[in-house]
This record gives C-alpha cells, structure tokens and sequence, in this order.
C-alpha cells in the first residue's frame, strides 16, 4: 500500500508504528453552520482512505475532533468566535448552536454511508488538555503573553512551515492580515486567548493560569489527537485549506512541546470546485447535501460523484456530473438485481478466473494512493464482461452469487451499493395479481391488456421486465 505524503510530497510504502495497527486523526467540522457538499467531498475520501486501511487487514483507532470554541472568522486569529457568530444569527445559545450542527453533520455522513470514528473528541470537552498543552510550550520557551494572547513564538522553530513549504521570509513580508501590533513575528499564533480587550465579552470561557479565557482554534487538534493517539501516530488528514495554517501550526507546537516527530503521513484532499471556484462558505456558493436530496437525488449519488475524481485532484461538481453519476450507480444496483433473479443450475468455468483477475487488478488500483476512479473503471468492465455472458445465457445461478460476493467485497471501498428498503406504493397482494394478470394476457396473446397493466405498474413507480426467467418487477 503507497500513500502520497504532502509532508515528502511524493508517493510512499505504508508502514505503521505498530505492525497490523493504524491511528489516524481527521479534522473534523466546526458546527456554527451545515457542512456543504465541498466540506463532504473531503470526508468521503477519508473515508475511503479508512476502508482501504480496513481490506488490507489493518484495526484502525479513527480520532475525529468537533470544533465547538475557538475558531474565529480568520484562520488568523482575527475577528469573531464562528460560534458565537451562529449564535447571533439564529437567535440561540452558542452550546444549542453548536449540537445542533453537531447532530446536523453526523446525519449527513450517515446518510453518504460514512463509517464513523472510534471516537468523537469536542474541543470544549478538552479544554484541560488543551491547557496542559500550553503549559508545556510555555516551560519550554515557545511562548509569550501579550496581555491579551498567549502566542506560539514561531521564530524558536527552526523548521516551522516545513509541511506547506512555507517560505517563512516571504510571508513576512506579504501578510494576508494587518497583525497583531503586540504580535513578535506575523506568523506566531494563538494557543490562548484572554477574555480581556477585544475578547472581553466572549461567552464561553474557562479559568487557567493565564486569566479566564478560551483556545485558540489549533490547539485543539494537537491535544486531542496526542490524547488519544500518542505524541506520535501515523495518520493525518484534512483538506488541501489546512495545509498553510491550521495543520502547519499543529505540527509546530505538537513537536516544540514532545521534541519528537508528530504525524508519519499527512493525506490531504482537493476542492470541490464550482464555476471553476471552490466550494466555500466565505465563497457564497455553497450547496447542502440536503439540497441534492430535495432534488430527487440519493445522498449516495454524490458519494459516486466522489469516487469518479482522485482524491488530490479537483473535482468540478455540476447536475450534469451528478445526474451522470446517479445513472451509473442505479445502473450497478440493477446488474445485481438481475444477477439475484438467476435460477438455473448451470455453472460457467470462466467465472473464477474472471473474478480473481479483477480483484488483482481492483487491489492494485485501491492501493496504489487510493486510485479508487481507476478501481471503478475496472469493476465497471467487470460488469460488461459478466453482462456479456448474461447476454449469451451462460451464467447460472452459483456464478451469480459468486459474482454478487465480488461486487459486495468491491463495495466495501466505494460504499455505494446498499440497497435501501423503498415501500411498495400499492399492496404485494395486488401486485402478485397484476403480475400474474400480464402473463396470463401475454400467453393469450393479448398484448394490449399486457402493455396496459405494465403501464398502469409504471405509472404507480413499478418498472416490470421480461427476462428468460420470468418477469421481474422494481421499484423507482
């Protein structure tokens, strides 16, 4: 298995700290607002990543933190609490604002069939940790107190930037924001802010050394995944945003505080593009996965949307794209569909080596830096091929479930195959009579009355087809 590292930024062999064993942390939302489907596009590759992990035999300890304090409005330290923010557009409590887009996500990745991690970690559930952290950059020198702030001094590192390739001089001189007058250096940022000054009327506070105050929205991260998962562990994800800043400044004060390396392999996942812009709130072009489900979509339709790009490259989402992806994947679920209506007791010899030979190349493919749109492209030739010989009528009833066991060990990686149970819009009862009624009318001879009936089926949300086995009814 060769993942691509940003920290190396080339391709390398996956080996864990501890053999058959595998911690990995991904940031996970900060719940002032819903996730948009440019925020999910990042945590279905993660989860991919996690699945992936899975089939190769690993036991995998997932970490995924809740930003429920501490994430101003810049990445910079400036301006108001999200939260708080979302608090005063919707007229509540910041902790009522911040379970209720907690509860809003975890909906959403189990409606696009993502795992959940082991465990949940809420900034505001660690705010001693995330304390005890502070205290130790600050024993060791990293740290200085503005009155206001406690500051991480990133001129004591000498590697700081290393994972974006910072070149720290030029950011100096091109400040994205007027810093902070008390501020050392314009990259230094904030482990602790003090309720004083600017920040003097911020509502959700917590007694520490320092004066009574709230984290900086990095510190967390780092606390909460050396927590869990040790002062060194081998996985880190998040989206491409994360690099410059957020994950840029977890590694500083994570390794200035332990003196060791923090994350083996950092993974990060490209935008979701829109017009040729990313998908982003501050953007203003944001889509809900709620929106697609209004639209007639399935949230898996978009899950498939996902897999058809590499994770590292940009995805470009449009109706056309979606409407494309919905077809091939009801168009999957109807392959096994059909494969579940064979009956007949023959047995086809290419059948074994057809299936091995597409697993060699579909286990090549997912772990070769998770190159799941290539792994599609071949279980979708594996599907022509198998069609092929359902054409020729030379697949039995034990080749079908051979082929449906290879399409649900293939669906443990895309997570796209689950058939939901869809309430019959009239009684079975009436449709067995229906059914029956056709073919009755059919062996007569009365196609007139056989067509009515399909269509009278069709006009109720039932498509019937005529296969060599019978008649077969679905649901759309």
């Amino acid at each position: 298995m060769r993942l691509f590292n940003t920290l190396t930024r080339k391709k390398e062999a996956f080996e864990p700290l501890q053999k058959g064993k595998v911690g990995m942390y991904t940031c996970g939302p900060t719940v002032y607002w819903y996730a948009h489907i440019g925020n999910l596009r990042t945590y279905v590759f993660e989860d991919i990543l996690k699945r992936v992990l899975l089939w190769n035999g690993y036991e995998v300890k997932h970490v995924m933190n809740i930003t429920d304090v501490g994430h101003l409005t810049s990445d910079q330290d400036a301006g108001e609490d999200k939260l708080e923010r979302g608090a005063k557009r919707e007229g509540k409590s910041v902790w009522e604002i911040a379970r209720f887009y907690e509860e809003a996500f975890k909906r959403d990745i189990k409606r696009l069939n993502i795992i959940e991690p082991n465990i949940w970690c809420r900034a505001t559930d660690h705010i001693e940790d995330q304390i005890a952290l502070v205290k130790r950059l600050e024993e060791k020198g990293f740290t200085y107190d503005t009155g206001e702030v406690i500051y991480f001094d990133t001129s004591k590192l000498p590697d700081y930037g290393k994972l974006a390739r910072i070149n720290v001089d030029e950011l100096k001189a091109g400040a994205r924001v007027e810093p902070d007058p008390k501020k050392k250096n314009p990259l230094d940022f904030a482990l602790w802010f003090k309720t004083v000054g600017k920040h003097a009327n911020h509502i959700m506070r917590w007694p520490s050394p320092w004066g009574e105050g709230f984290p900086g929205w990095h510190i967390e991260c780092s606390a909460m995944s050396m927590k869990y998962l040790g002062e060194t562990f081998d996985i880190h994800c998040g989206g491409i945003d994360h690099i410059p800043i957020h994950h840029t400044n977890e590694i500083a004060q994570s390794e200035a505080a332990t003196g060791k390396p923090f994350v083996r392999y950092w993974l990060h996942g490209e935008f979701l593009r829109m017009a040729e812009a990313k998908m982003a709130k501050s953007e203003g072009n944001v889509i809900l996965l709620q929106t697609l489900i209004d639209n007639g979509y399935d949230p898996l339709d978009f899950r498939y949307l996902c897999l058809t790009t590499h994770y590292r490259d940009p995805l470009n989402f449009t109706e056309s794209a979606l409407a494309s992806a919905k077809k091939a994947r009801e168009g999957l679920l109807d392959f096994m569909r059909r494969l579940r209506n064979i009956s007949k007791e023959t047995s086809n010899p290419d059948i074994d080596e057809i299936i091995e030979t597409t697993r060699k190349r579909f286990e090549n493919m997912i772990n070769d830096d998770l190159n799941v749109p290539q792994a599609l492209a071949i279980v979708h030739d594996f599907v022509r091929q198998i069609n092929i010989l359902m054409a020729e009528d030379a697949i039995g009833k034990r080749d079908a479930e051979k082929v449906l066991v290879a399409m649900k060990d293939f669906d443990k990686i895309f997570g796209v195959l689950e058939e939901k149970e869809k309430q019959l819009p009239i009684p079975k009862e009436e449709l067995e009579r229906l059914i029956a009624e056709r073919e009755a009318a059919r062996k007569k001879g009365d196609f007139k009355r056989s067509d009515a009936i399909r269509a009278q089926l069709k006009e109720k949300g039932i498509i019937l087809e005529d296969t060599k086995e019978g008649a077969t009814w679905r649901i759309v």
